[in-house]
């Protein structure tokens, strides 16, 4: 039986090159989106890939999209937790709306979302869960507090829903990008984009498929023996 994928944020920005790879790798793929209906619209016509609109930060969302999606398509096999967004300030200037905000949609939806697949995958004894990180959550960046903690926070819960479903044949494994070519990245300024590319050793940005071909990687049977690790995809912005 073909492997169902559900990818959160799956229509835009990174997310959109994971599911068109996980499809072209023979996954059934869902996606969820929440404001850009346009877009979403656009990208299904284009990749016969099924959208659904829900807000990652609702727990009763998730819990009633994850059921919708199941009764569509079957349980779901792999979770790919990438939707996430940006409110940047400096601390002594950050509202809390922004910093929970930021916590909820990025952190928080890996709890909502992954606890609505978690019990289906420990009883069929099978299940691939990756969650998007960041560099920043490693090495820090100036005006992004609330983004940096969420997610590092993700790194947290990675290593310890790994530990936790190791024996019921789950696997969960963050990857922590670095700058990548996506339009979020592109509204940067030319002269900051410029430094920020200085700084990597590789000369260049990231590119979005870069990081699909990971998630392929480890949503596969082959990566069974990898769980609880963090891969980073920077360009050797920052090395462990």
């Amino acid at each position: 039986m073909t492997r169902v994928a559900l990818v959160t944020g799956g229509t835009r920005g990174i997310g959109a090159p994971i599911s068109i790879a996980l499809k072209n790798k023979g996954y059934k793929v869902v996606v969820t989106y929440h404001n850009n209906e346009e877009a979403a619209l656009k990208f299904q016509e284009t990749n016969q890939i099924p959208t659904y609109q829900w807000d990652i930060s609702n727990f009763e969302a998730c819990q009633k999209g994850i059921e919708q999606v199941i009764k569509d398509h079957g349980p779901i096999d792999i979770l790919v937790n990438n939707g996430g967004i940006t409110r940047d300030s400096v601390l002594h200037r950050q509202s809390t709306d922004h910093w929970n905000q930021v916590i909820t949609t990025n952190l928080t939806s890996c709890f909502n979302m992954t606890r609505g697949v978690i019990e289906s995958m420990r009883e069929r004894g099978f299940g691939r869960i990756i969650n998007i990180s960041s560099v920043n959550a490693l090495r820090g960046q100036i005006g992004q507090a609330n983004y940096c903690a969420s997610k590092a926070g993700i790194i947290g819960f990675t290593k310890a829903l790994a530990l936790e479903n190791a024996k019921k044949g789950i696997t969960v494994n963050a990857i922590a990008p670095g700058y990548i070519d996506t339009d979020m990245v592109r509204a940067v300024s030319t002269p900051i984009l410029e430094q920020i590319i200085s700084t990597i050793p590789l000369g260049r940005l990231g590119q979005a498929e870069e990081i699909a071909r990971a998630v392929v990687f480890l949503a596969e049977d082959g990566a069974g023996y990898i769980t609880g690790e963090t891969l980073n995809i920077n360009g050797g912005l920052h090395c462990n």
